[in-house]
Formats: structure tokens, sequence, C-alpha cells
């Protein structure tokens, strides 16, 4: 039997997510939000341990992968499976990005980049609120 919470992809659980996520959270995820810059959590942790979506649990990116883009969000050059994250155009702003969902629940989780180090130069610019690190 599965612990993960259970998660609407179409969002009709909105209000309970409202009630479990913090508003930060709720913000980002379900808002397509942006935490302000240096104020997340994850933004200089270096604990080693896997980065899974605050809204289904799903296992999204690994600590390995991470690294200080100097950004004021936590950054990681890879996912932990390219099946983990979607990613789409995102024209909001007057500028073009590429936004960074998960594919389990569609939370939106932040955005990619072509600045990153190599192997694969990405920076995968991710809101801490987010996420929830699992400590090895």
């Amino acid at each position: 039997m599965s612990s993960k919470p259970s998660v609407d992809k179409n969002s009709s659980n909105k209000a309970l997510l409202k009630e479990r996520l913090s508003d930060m959270a709720f913000h980002c995820t379900q808002e397509s939000g942006t935490e302000p810059a240096f104020t997340g959590i994850y933004t200089d942790e270096k604990t080693q341990g896997t980065y899974k979506c605050i809204v289904c649990e799903v296992d999204l990116f690994h600590s390995a992968e991470k690294y200080d883009s100097g950004s004021g969000w936590p950054s990681f050059w890879n996912p932990i499976d390219e099946k983990s994250v979607d990613t789409k155009i995102d024209n909001s702003y007057g500028m073009q990005r590429i936004e960074v969902t998960c594919a389990s629940c569609g939370a939106h989780l932040g955005h990619v980049f072509p600045d990153g180090p190599q192997p694969t130069g990405q920076r995968f610019c991710i809101n801490s609120a987010c996420l929830q690190l699992m400590p090895e």
C-alpha cells in the first residue's frame, strides 16, 4: 500500500492542498509562483539525499546533481530521471522561458535554463517551497 498522498493531476483537490501545504508551497506549485531569491530553505543546503515533490512525493532531483549557481534558488544540472519532470514553454512576464513541472502531479517547480554546468549544460532552477529533502 502506497503512503503517497492522493493528488488529482487536474487540480480538483486544490482546497485540500491549500490546507496541507504552506502558503508559499501552494503559491509556487499551484499558481506557478516564485519564491523570493535567497529565501528558500534548500538554496544553500548541502545534505546528501533525494529532493521530492512537496505535493506528491515523487523523486525529482538528487543532491549529487545540485550545485551553487548563485541565482538564489536551488539549482540542479539534471533531474533524477528525465521522466520525473515535464517541461513546456512559458511566455509569462514578457519573456520566454521553459517551465519545469512534476510529471506525476503537474505541480509547478521552476524553470530550466541552458547556462548550467557540464555534462548537461542545464540549470534546473527550482523553488525550495516545491521540494522536500529526504536525507540519505
